[in-house]
């Protein structure tokens, strides 16, 4: 597929669907059939052949960021998901986050979104305290984009600033090297608690000929950092093994041995099945513009069955706010109403009055009643579950006469200062404000899972080109430019092309911003396997929100 076609936006779920199932097959492919040869050519398990070998068997991995670097670094043949397999895996009964180099993909080289999703990795292993297995198999940084790799916060050096602090903080971290480890990062593996190593592997600050170039030393490979040597010699590996199944049957039995690696949580109350099939959930939606549907329709095909108490039902109805389990474990859910509804507000002599409220718009009295629930949700110690499909914020006089922006930051401050891990499913739209009261990227949400239709941008395409366009025209009219109706239309399709592709989940998806896109049939068993992991997270310290404008 040609970069074009693989950059337009579907134009219908299904075609949605279809295109994500493709997109995903070919970005597990890495490198292709001649980076996979190349790897077992060598005597080398890919990425995902040790992976599969690694979990348990009859368990899911949860891949995450299969999208980070999509459609990116095409002057340089691209980087399927930048180069590294990062997901959440059990092995030995505990959840462990694995990050694997896929040396099919440019030998594993670092790009800066590969020290990104590296680095999100940590941030999730970090606050579910799951233990770290890194599968090290890289030829380190990608040169010709050495100066957004090498020196910021975000970049290469904060990975190994996270050994360091993951280590001092008794997160397990186990370092499996099964081939090349090069120069800078040389230093991941040994800042890691345990060091394993195969035969025919590298372990060295600088490889042979850069060594003879720099003090004119000739050495071999094995000789510079080779397993035996650093067996026998160095004394930095702490485990020599002969292959890549035998490096991983070591990794597996050490693991087991770590009371530091808690096993996986069990749920408190028996599972039940949702009240409609969890399979069907997509009969309950509608993402054409200008449809609706009941959100508490869509959350029967997913929640346990007879779970489900709504909160404040009958108020602040823009919003659903609800307590449910999923599997057995308790959530907290805050999700965008998609369709109208009712409004009551307090009148004179004639009594109250009614209105109206628009579809996934988030209206004064939502946004109170949304940071009331959230306070309590952190009371209660329970993970918050945001389901995404809103415009965003309502505006105009009323709203504003209302207090619209008071009553959004409330739930912005109760949602950017819980102590309970947030969970984020987009199923539609998520626009604006809208994104960041709904716990969008900025606001530290534990994953963040999307369906294959879903967007995200600070307005929807229309009205962005619309404003782009008379931007533009104004812009043009100032040179002293006729833009005629040909030339208009001609700007406005690039304009909303160019805007398209960037709300685009993809486009997220591939800049990190989301961690998992998802077939909306598998929503149910996705979100039972994010529930589990923020179980794990410890819930630490009191919740405090500072100044609330009430």
């Amino acid at each position: 597929m040609s970069a074009t076609a693989a950059s337009s936006a579907p134009k219908s779920l299904p075609e949605a669907i279809a295109q994500f199932v493709a997109d995903a097959a070919r970005i597990e492919q890495g490198g292709g059939p001649s980076g996979i040869e190349r790897q077992h050519r060598h005597g080398r398990l890919t990425a995902r052949e040790r992976i599969a070998r690694l979990v348990d068997p009859g368990t899911a991995f949860t891949e995450l960021g299969l999208f980070a670097a999509w459609n990116m670094y095409r002057e340089y043949g691209g980087a399927p998901a930048a180069g590294v397999v990062t997901g959440i895996g059990t092995v030995q009964g505990r959840q462990c986050m694995v990050i694997a180099n896929d040396a099919t993909v440019k030998a594993g080289a670092f790009f800066p979104m590969t020290c990104k999703k590296i680095i999100r990795a940590q941030v999730i292993a970090e606050r579910a305290r799951l233990p770290l297995l890194y599968l090290v198999d890289s030829a380190g940084v990608f040169l010709p984009l050495q100066e957004d790799v090498f020196p910021d916060t975000d970049d290469f050096g904060r990975i190994f600033r996270n050994n360091a602090v993951f280590s001092a903080m008794g997160i397990p971290q186990y370092a499996a090297i099964m081939g090349n480890c090069v120069a800078g990062g040389g230093y991941l593996p040994v800042l890691c608690d345990t060091l394993l190593m195969t035969e025919g592997s590298g372990l060295y600050l600088a490889g042979p000929a850069l060594v003879k170039a720099a003090i004119g030393q000739e050495v071999t490979s094995e000789d510079l950092g080779g397993a035996e040597m650093h067996a026998q010699i160095s004394g930095t590996i702490d485990f020599r093994e002969k292959d890549d199944p035998a490096c991983i049957a070591r990794l597996r039995s050490l693991l087991r041995a770590n009371r530091a690696a808690p096993a996986a949580p069990q749920p408190p109350v028996a599972a039940a099945d949702p009240a409609q099939p969890a399979a069907g959930v997509l009969e309950a939606f509608r993402g054409e513009p200008g449809q609706q549907y009941d959100m508490v329709g869509l959350l029967a095909h997913l929640v346990d069955a007879g779970s489900m108490d709504e909160y404040r039902a009958e108020y602040g109805r823009s919003l659903v706010c609800a307590y449910a389990r999923i599997g057995g474990f308790a959530v907290g859910i805050v999700a965008n109403q998609k369709k109208l509804t009712q409004k009551k507000m307090p009148g004179g002599k004639a009594g109250p009055s009614t209105a109206t409220n628009m579809p996934a718009v988030i209206y004064d009295d939502s946004a109170d009643k949304a940071a009331r629930f959230i306070m309590d949700c952190n009371q209660r110690r329970i993970p918050l579950l945001f389901v995404h499909d809103t415009n965003g914020f309502m505006v105009g006089r009323d709203s504003e006469q209302g207090g619209i922006i008071r009553a959004g930051a409330k739930m912005v401050n109760a949602m950017a200062n819980c102590v309970v891990p947030k969970l984020v499913l987009v199923v539609g739209g998520s626009y604006g404000a809208g994104n960041y009261a709904m716990c969008g990227r900025a606001f530290d949400p534990l994953l963040t899972l999307a369906w294959p239709n879903a967007k995200c941008s600070v307005m929807g395409a229309a009205q962005a080109a619309g404003t782009l366009l008379q931007i533009d025209l104004a812009a043009r009219e100032r040179k002293g430019e006729k833009v005629d109706d040909a030339l208009r239309r001609q700007l406005l399709d690039a304009i909303t092309a160019s805007y398209s592709e960037q709300q685009d989940i993809r486009y997220a998806a591939s800049r990190g911003w989301v961690d998992r896109i998802i077939e909306p049939g598998h929503t149910r068993d996705e979100l039972l396997a994010a529930v589990r992991v923020a179980y794990q997270a410890p819930v630490e310290g009191p919740f405090r929100t500072g100044v609330l404008q009430t």
